[in-house]
């Protein structure tokens, strides 16, 4: 359940951001309206994927077959975003508004068959945190994926594996700190995180599943 373990708590988390803009004229609707369908589209397929999972004995070949088909759509996916991002540079909030970059940040968190352009995204967005473009904590869930991608610590926490049946964190950098870097960004505690992603990939219970 890895690579559905590593894509759906994100949005959990953060939850899509506020749609206020500036100046709502200069929103390019047609493309902000397409990454929420792309959104949307990503989100229902690993949910499938996911609620199969917490069966106390899911159909392996179900799985398999839900699986690749959330493989497949983020294949497609990353060719329509990296057209996008030749086309218009990191599309941000003012081209997109918040909700629209926020979903388009999604779909280049789910991009794994493509790292480079992962890390080209990234860089991209690196510059535009500080203009209030890029939402702190995406720039910092796409880090890590980043990073941890390359063999190396993460540095906010967010990426979690499945380990004997529990889900844990990817090795992090400086673990003493990872608090007080979370909370500098927005997000919750490892603890409050961990809670979090416990209750979304536990197992039905056979009450809830009888009733």
């Amino acid at each position: 359940m890895l690579a559905v373990a590593r894509c759906l708590i994100v949005v959990l988390n953060l939850g899509v951001s506020a749609d206020g803009q500036p100046d709502a004229t200069k929103i390019n609707q047609p493309l902000r309206d397409e990454l929420r369908r792309m959104f949307k589209d990503d989100q229902e397929a690993r949910m499938k994927a996911i609620e199969l999972g917490k069966q106390e004995r899911p159909d392996p070949d179900e799985r398999k077959k839900l699986e690749a088909a959330y493989q497949d759509l983020d294949r497609k996916h990353t060719t329509r975003t990296k057209e996008i991002v030749d086309k218009h540079g990191w599309p941000g909030k003012s081209l997109v508004g918040a909700g629209g970059a926020h979903d388009a940040w999604l779909l280049v968190q789910h991009a794994d068959k493509d790292r480079a352009f992962q890390k080209r995204c990234l860089e991209l967005m690196e510059p535009l945190v500080a203009k209030d473009e890029v939402s702190k904590q995406d720039f910092a869930y796409l880090m890590d994926r980043v990073l941890v991608a390359e063999g190396k610590k993460q540095r906010y926490g967010t990426q979690f594996k499945e380990e004997n049946g529990a889900m844990v964190p990817q090795p992090i950098e400086d673990e003493a700190n990872i608090d007080k870097r979370r909370a500098a960004i927005g997000l919750s505690t490892m603890a409050e995180y961990k809670k979090l992603i416990d209750e979304m990939y536990k197992p039905k219970s056979k009450s809830t599943k009888d009733g």
